[in-house]
């Protein structure tokens, strides 16, 4: 029976731009979530948080002006000298209110992080857990700043500091001395926000390295898509705009993108993937639950509840609303046409209602984790990484996928 990931939502004591704060960090934390043991497994394995120790004396700190952290667990064997670099997601701030609130969090402040987490889906050490990656040394970088790695600024008045893309490069600068430097192949990943920065940042981690190290990058639930909600409006555009204006961003945008377009347009990955010069892999769901409940159907564009019923059950949805989610996946399937002509890029766009599917051991690999063709998605993205075979799946629509384990919005 597949499995299905019930979210249990708290109700939104305050919005801005349409994203409901309390809602998306319901959602977020829930996600978190994937440090839970499946039955019959051994226990998860422990990696304790490391502060970079030298961040402020460069300036890169968390939007409190704490130092930002990671953690990581040493490969061994045959993946001593290999690394993956996973960057933590967790949206965005784009308002002064919602960045200061953040601060209260461990999504801005390394005094409220979990001072040990556990190391699952593409993290875990384990060869029946993650066969490509299990040895390998494996870094969670915690994310902290709200603009996906890559502000530069900060507000006096607040104490608010947008230090993203200091925190990037005091993170890899530490991990270089670490060991990494030495790497024979190292893979950047990230999930929603940070599947974002690892898309941002793709080229720059390649940059690192001598051309004979493999390096590639994956992006997981970081295809987020400039496209109307429910209403009419661009709740995910608006928000957008508020983060690269307060956080500064502008100036960390690919120049490819802002010599064409506006900065707002830039930290779209519709208009950053197919620039990309080093090997990706897009992992996304199609109907992205985040998406779905934040940037399509938030509740400030369903005032009357008209979406609630098939939001929170697909049977109940009427032809025109199951329409609606279908084409979003086409927009999200013509978004990635010129990326996915490129040989050395990869593709696995599952027909599911879910968000982040690397992470979770649920998803990433067990007997029942999500196919496509009968290949699920750790085996997909070892086989593109390794270059055993081209990774160029996408599903068919809605619903004929039944391994999916769908987030069900409550």
């Amino acid at each position: 029976m597949i499995m299905k990931l019930v979210l249990l939502w708290v109700l939104g004591l305050w919005s801005v731009s349409g994203i409901d704060l309390s809602r998306s960090e319901s959602f977020l934390s829930y996600l978190d979530e994937e440090v839970t043991v499946s039955p019959g497994s051994t226990a998860t394995l422990i990696v304790p948080l490391t502060l970079i120790q030298g961040a402020a004396s460069k300036g890169a700190v968390c939007l409190d002006g704490t130092l930002p952290g990671y953690h990581l667990h040493r490969g061994f064997g045959s993946g001593a000298n290999s690394w993956v670099i996973h960057l933590e997601g967790g949206g965005w701030c784009n308002t002064i209110r919602s960045c200061v609130f953040r601060k209260t969090t461990r999504r801005g402040s390394s005094k409220f992080m979990e001072k040990s987490i556990n190391f699952t889906g593409i993290l875990s050490n384990k060869a029946e857990e993650n066969p490509d990656f299990y040895n390998w040394n494996r870094v969670r970088v915690r994310y902290c700043d709200g603009a996906s790695f890559a502000g530069e600024g900060q507000n006096e008045a607040n104490k608010l500091y947008f230090r993203g893309q200091r925190i990037w490069l005091a993170a890899m600068e530490e991990l270089m001395a670490k060991g990494m430097q030495n790497a024979n192949q190292a893979l950047l990943s990230g999930c929603s926000a940070g599947g974002l920065a690892s898309i941002l940042h793709c080229d720059e981690f390649k940059n690192l390295f001598p051309e004979t190290t493999k390096v590639k990058c994956l992006s997981d639930a970081g295809l987020f898509l400039d496209t109307t909600n429910v209403a009419g409006g661009h709740t995910l555009r608006d928000m957008y705009e508020g983060v690269v204006t307060l956080q500064g961003v502008q100036k960390n945008l690919p120049s490819a993108c802002t010599s064409q377009k506006d900065p707002t347009s830039c930290f779209f990955p519709q208009n950053l993937v197919s620039n990309v010069k080093t090997p990706m892999f897009l992992l996304n769901a199609a109907y992205d639950a985040w998406q779905v409940d934040q940037s399509l159907i938030p509740s400030l564009a369903d005032p009357h509840g008209l979406w609630h019923a098939c939001k929170t059950d697909r049977s109940h949805c009427n032809s025109s609303q199951i329409q609606f989610f279908q084409d979003f996946r086409n927009q999200m399937l013509n978004a990635v046409k010129v990326f996915s002509e490129s040989n050395q890029n990869g593709l696995f766009i599952n027909s599911c209602f879910a968000h982040c599917q690397s992470e979770r051991q649920d998803t990433w690999y067990e007997n029942d984790s999500p196919r496509i063709g009968n290949k699920g998605i750790a085996v997909s993205v070892g086989d593109w990484f390794f270059d055993r075979t081209a990774v160029k799946a996408i599903d068919c629509p809605y619903p004929c996928d039944k391994t999916c384990h769908d987030v069900i919005l409550k």
